[in-house]
């Protein structure tokens, strides 16, 4: 499944899932989000978050990286709400939300041109002990440029040699265009 994955064949890879079920085969956390990343890889948000449903159904419990797949999928397919309702369920599940699924839902929201919750998602992210990188700060400053917040793309790029980040190109591009 994972092999699907990186090779783009999402359907093939669900097909796989079907077929360890069919063989009595039983499915754990690593089939699940190899298949889901599959689904994301092929902009299939909807059978990611399909997956993840159904893993309770299958006994198998997801982790952070499950939920990771699916808020990286809805990010992919401009859900930004599904992606933040997903990354708030993770706590009661016993997850901590870790830097891919924050940078996902963080991109999802660039993406969605939600610039305020983007830069809450980043301060959430902070208090949680999750450090922010390159990407973090790539799509916040992005976020700031797209709601035409040229003070909050400075002040981010102030922050950066703070949280021992380096600004690349990218960044200073938002920035300059903010």
């Amino acid at each position: 499944i994972s092999a699907c994955e990186k090779g783009d064949q999402w359907r093939f890879a669900l097909q796989l899932l079907g077929w360890m079920t069919d063989a009595d085969v039983a499915p754990s956390e690593i089939t699940y989000s190899a298949a889901m990343s599959a689904c994301e890889k092929g902009g299939r948000w909807q059978l990611a978050l399909h997956l993840l449903s159904a893993m309770p159904d299958a006994r198998v419990a997801p982790d952070e990286i499950c939920y990771s797949a699916v808020v990286s999928s809805c990010e992919k397919g401009g859900q930004w709400q599904l992606a933040l309702s997903l990354l708030s369920v993770m706590p009661d599940a016993g997850l901590v939300p870790d830097k891919i699924a924050y940078n996902a839902a963080i991109g999802a929201c660039t993406k969605g041109g939600q610039w305020q919750l983007v830069l809450l998602l980043l301060r959430s992210m902070c208090d949680a002990r999750v450090a922010p990188d390159e990407m973090t700060y790539s799509a916040a400053t992005s976020a700031c440029e797209k709601g035409g917040k040229w003070q909050l793309a400075l002040d981010l790029l102030g922050l950066m040699p703070h949280a021992r980040v380096a600004a690349n190109e990218v960044i200073y591009n938002a920035a300059i265009s903010a």
